[in-house]
């Protein structure tokens, strides 16, 4: 008798079927995430109901075990195999809240909660999801088809399109076992080993997760906590505080007053723009971001003028309603400095004329914002009972970062950073002191044990900032290459530092990544104007915050001004061409004799799509911006210009260089650049060769090891 095999032909065709609507990408994100949560304290919750209870156990065993590579075990949890919780929270609160409870007891921000249900509407995992949320942890669902419950209120979900539960659960096996596959992948490339682990103090405190880097970011500090996951669109960002009208009044000083010793300033005009709060807003809107202001707003003319502004630049506003005038600043400036400045009504009137309506209308943006910053201007926002509550929810969801005053309110639970400046951290902290950087260390430690448990991002104005992840451990220093004094205008700096933090903490980046980005967009800000930069069109979405563009028009310039700064006083210009892919002895040593020939020193890099053509699709190594970094950062290259071309003429048109030098394997050969040099009047060179050198050397050896 031949047995009837249709059954099982047709019960492989539903699994063939489904199999292939998997979201492997997100699969293997989830794993490479797990990877993470072994080297920075969190854990992963896991719960599901039956045969997903069953698979949920499966998925921590191989977290907690091993799955077919030796690694560093992964904190992972059942919730389920909890018996004895089990059955007490099911007798004394109902069995819908089985999980929920486990969630808030043992789940922290950052955790990872993950919901297994075939069909995704099991009330016990939808309110587990709920919990997850309110202590700001990540939550992740397998389920079965879409839409259901489950699928749509947690933050990412893999779902199964199939018709029979049992195909589902069989799915959500492959990609229980697809995830630690990618997870061990993830390991291995970062390089633990089962014997790393046995090596580590239990005495040393978590550290933050291994991930990519660009190369601006700060080494990470021991002991660094990464804020709660944004729920919300991850570039949404809102701003709370206090809002005011900033009055600049510009003019010049030809002479004292007769009668008494005080400067005359004539010939003056006045610049209008949002202050306080309402700045941060502005300058964070400016780096491209959709940015909402939550602040309150007179009934007046000052009140009616700053909308005016707020919404020319694209700021929706939650005005709570202000029981007084609406404040104004006003400096009087001359010569690039600030003379004097005039605050009115420097009173902390209360806020909430609006009501409940608006407070209800705050709650639902912070709710979904992407990151928050609370401007604390000392006048009554950030002090208002209603919305610190809303705040100290929001905190669990998003990162949080507190902008404080020395007058201001104290930041609400959960906060992921706060940014006070050298003076405002001594003042929190009621320390003396001057403002060296050990002074400034001890005045961020006072305030992590002030306002513990924070992390402080301490600002040093002209000296960059400190940030502090633990009280007890050294501390990232972050400097800056804007240099002191001058006629730079720092108004609004702290300001725009605090809002690129949030914004760069929202987007994934670790605190020490996000105030390394920030120290030096902070620092472009001053550069280019402080807030004279306002009068300028807004940077599009192409100029967000990153690496520095090294595009042949953007290096350009600043090389070329250079070159004209240099003849305008007598100088030589000299300059000097080449990949410097990796940068080795023999660079070095070209480029300190090639500078050595003149005043100025000029590199013309080739561009990566220059290099690919010339040295094949292998190459170059390192990007163009990386290497431009690396040029600058030697003492003997005054300028780096990026140019697409095979050879630099274009560059060399425009800089017309008094010495073009090329190493010593140039010597006896035909220098394409030469003609033109000598058409404009200058001279090619070559100086000595370093022997035993090459990139390509270096490379051939780096694949043999």
């Amino acid at each position: 008798m031949t047995a009837d095999t249709s059954t099982a032909t047709d019960y492989l065709e539903q699994l063939t079927t489904a199999l292939p609507g998997l979201n492997l990408s997100r699969v293997a994100d989830w794993g490479e995430r797990l990877a993470q949560l072994g080297t920075d304290g969190r854990r992963l919750l896991v719960a599901g109901n039956g045969g997903s209870a069953a698979q949920a156990q499966h998925l921590t065993a191989e977290l907690v075990g091993r799955f077919q590579t030796e690694r560093p075990p992964i904190s992972a949890l059942s919730l389920h195999a909890e018996t004895s919780s089990v059955t007490a929270i099911s007798n004394d609160y109902g069995y819908e809240q089985v999980f929920a409870r486990q969630v808030r007891a043992h789940a922290r921000p950052g955790d990872i909660v993950l919901l297994m249900s075939g069909s995704g509407r099991s009330a016990n995992l939808l309110r587990a999801a709920e919990a997850a949320h309110e202590v700001g942890a990540v939550t992740w669902a397998l389920t079965g088809p879409a839409p259901n419950p489950l699928a749509t209120l947690v933050d990412e979900a893999v779902t199964v399109t199939a018709k029979a539960l049992s195909t589902v659960q069989e799915c959500h096996l492959v990609v229980v076992h697809l995830m630690c596959a990618a997870m061990d992948a993830a390991v291995a490339a970062r390089g633990d080993s089962a014997a790393d682990a046995e090596d580590r103090a239990p005495s040393v405190r978590p550290t933050s997760s291994v991930r990519p880097r660009s190369s601006l970011s700060s080494p990470k500090p021991v002991g660094e906590r990464r804020p709660s996951a944004a729920r919300g669109d991850r570039t949404n960002l809102v701003v709370v505080g206090d809002a005011f009208l900033d009055h600049d009044y510009v003019g010049r000083v030809e002479r004292v007053a007769s009668d008494e010793p005080a400067l005359v300033v004539t010939g003056g005009t006045t610049h209008m723009r949002p202050g306080g709060a309402a700045l941060a807003a502005v300058l964070s809107a400016r780096q491209g971001y959709p940015v909402t202001l939550i602040t309150a707003l007179g009934q007046d003319t000052v009140g009616d003028q700053l909308r005016t502004l707020l919404d020319a630049a694209r700021i929706k506003v939650v005005d709570l309603g202000l029981d007084g005038p609406t404040a104004v600043k006003t400096r009087i400036r001359a010569a690039g400095r600030t003379l004097m400045m005039l605050d009115e009504h420097d009173v902390c009137p209360p806020v909430g004329r609006e009501g409940e309506a608006a407070l209800a209308t705050a709650r639902r943006v912070l709710m979904a914002a992407g990151g928050v910053l609370v401007s604390d201007y000392g006048r009554g926002v950030a002090a208002h009972a209603g919305l610190r509550t809303v705040l100290a929810e929001a905190a669990r969801r998003s990162p949080l970062v507190w902008d404080p005053h020395p007058r201001g309110a104290v930041p609400v639970p959960h906060t992921s950073v706060v940014t006070p400046n050298s003076r405002e951290a001594r003042l929190v902290a009621s320390l003396a002191g001057g403002d060296t950087l050990s002074d400034d260390v001890e005045a961020a430690r006072a305030v992590a044990r002030e306002w513990r448990p924070v992390q402080v991002a301490l600002t040093r104005h002209e000296h960059g900032a400190v940030l502090l992840a633990d009280a007890d451990l050294p501390p990232l220093v972050i400097p800056t290459k804007v240099a002191a004094g001058g006629k730079t205008d720092p108004c609004g700096a702290g300001d725009f530092f605090a809002g690129h933090l949030t914004a760069m903490l929202a987007c994934g980046q670790l605190p020490s990544e996000a105030v390394a980005s920030a120290v030096e967009a902070a620092s472009a800000y001053v550069a280019a104007g402080g807030p004279r930069s306002l009068n300028n069109p807004p940077d599009d979405d192409s100029q967000r915050p990153g690496l520095p563009s090294a595009g042949p028009a953007a290096s350009m310039q600043g090389a070329s001004e250079v070159a004209d700064a240099v003849r305008a006083r007598g100088g030589t210009v000299v300059a000097a061409g080449g990949c410097f892919d990796l940068l080795h002895a023999g660079h070095v040593r070209l480029l300190e004799q090639a500078r050595q020939l003149g005043d100025c020193l000029i590199v013309c890099l080739n561009s990566d799509d220059s290099i690919s053509r010339l040295k094949g699709p292998s190459r170059p190594i390192v990007p163009a911006a990386q290497r431009t970094l690396v040029l600058e950062a030697l003492a003997s290259v005054d300028a780096v210009v990026v140019f697409d071309e095979d050879t630099p003429e274009a560059a060399i048109r425009t800089l017309r260089p008094a010495i073009w030098v090329k190493g010593g394997d140039y010597a006896g050969m035909d220098i394409p650049e030469d003609k033109l040099v000598t058409s404009l009047g200058g001279r090619t060179v070559v100086v000595p060769f370093v022997a035993g050198w090459s990139t390509s050397s270096l490379i051939e050896s780096a694949r043999t090891l």
